[in-house]
């Protein structure tokens, strides 16, 4: 295929590109600094500049780009960046896919994220889960909402409501990975919280998978045995050889990050209902194993 990526800088972007490549389709790169060669195209999001002439003629494209939900304190600025990040991306992607008229491309990927669900508590949910409540769960469904234009033009349109990917060097798992090597890990908060993990080869697998078939509307990009934190912590203490002992009071987390750290005390019992119900393979189906594929991981 010939897909045009947004996002390929980012800690998921930059591994699906050479995955993508590798499986031998044609990538093409959007960047906002000047292009440095037939694989990228520049493009202006924050302004609405892409031209249609950039997605015509291709045969997928793929949204991943949006400012660290974990990269610094949420004051109302960063809020407001971590929206338009992903509004004015998506919106600029989609209004261009339905400018190309004819020559649009037949699928958008848009990344999501099950912040969508909000707090679920001990309950289960999948695709058919109504949307919670919460700063990110508002963030999620303006930002689903932006890719309406691409739907409306005929485009198919999948939701990626992507969980925790899990890489020694990135995401979730970057600093917990340092905290249980310096002997100084544990559980966040009560331990109670359920915790949407995914191997970051079956992360990948599954949007190739999702690219390949004719899957429309949201997709839960997680593993199918959600685990509490507590859970999560101790399986990580045991691959590590590690122990787990130094909990984060919840009141400790929201001091030091503020309200993001209430957002990370949630629980997401989330499940990949559409993957199962179309047989995706599932490489790593215990935290376990994606934790022991993550830490043993060269790259």
């Amino acid at each position: 295929m010939q897909i045009l990526i947004a996002g390929a800088s980012g800690f998921l972007g930059g591994r699906l590109v050479p995955h993508l490549r590798a499986a031998g389709h044609q990538v093409t790169q959007l960047v906002r600094r000047p292009a440095r060669g037939p694989g990228e195209l520049r493009w202006d999001p924050a302004a609405g500049l892409l031209d249609a002439s950039a997605v015509a003629g291709k045969d997928a494209v793929i949204n991943l780009a949006g400012a660290g939900v974990g990269d610094r304190r949420w004051t109302e600025q960063y809020k407001r960046t971590l929206r338009t990040s992903r509004v004015d991306t998506t919106a600029t992607l989609a209004k261009a896919i339905a400018a190309a008229g004819a020559q649009r491309p037949a699928v958008l990927l848009n990344s999501s994220a099950v912040g969508f669900y909000g707090d679920t508590g001990d309950r289960a949910v999948d695709e058919q889960s109504p949307a919670g409540a919460g700063f990110l769960a508002d963030l999620c469904r303006v930002w689903e909402a932006a890719t309406r234009p691409a739907e409306d033009a005929g485009t198919r349109v999948a939701l990626l409501r992507t969980g925790f990917p899990l890489a020694r060097d990135g995401g979730l798992l970057k600093p917990l990975y340092l905290q249980f090597k310096l002997f100084a890990g544990g559980r966040m908060g009560g331990g109670r919280q359920y915790l949407p993990w995914m191997s970051l080869p079956d992360w990948l697998g599954a949007v190739e998978f999702v690219l390949e078939r004719d899957l429309a509307g949201p997709v839960n990009l997680t593993g199918p045995e959600p685990v509490t934190n507590a859970e999560f912590s101790a399986t990580l203490a045991k691959v590590l050889h590690r122990p787990n002992l130094l909990p984060v009071p919840g009141f400790a987390l929201k001091a030091a990050v503020g309200e993001f750290g209430g957002e990370a005390l949630v629980s997401q019992r989330v499940l990949p209902g559409v993957l199962v119900r179309e047989g995706f393979p599932f490489a790593h189906r215990t935290v376990e194993a994606a934790l022991q594929q993550a830490v043993s991981a060269t790259t």
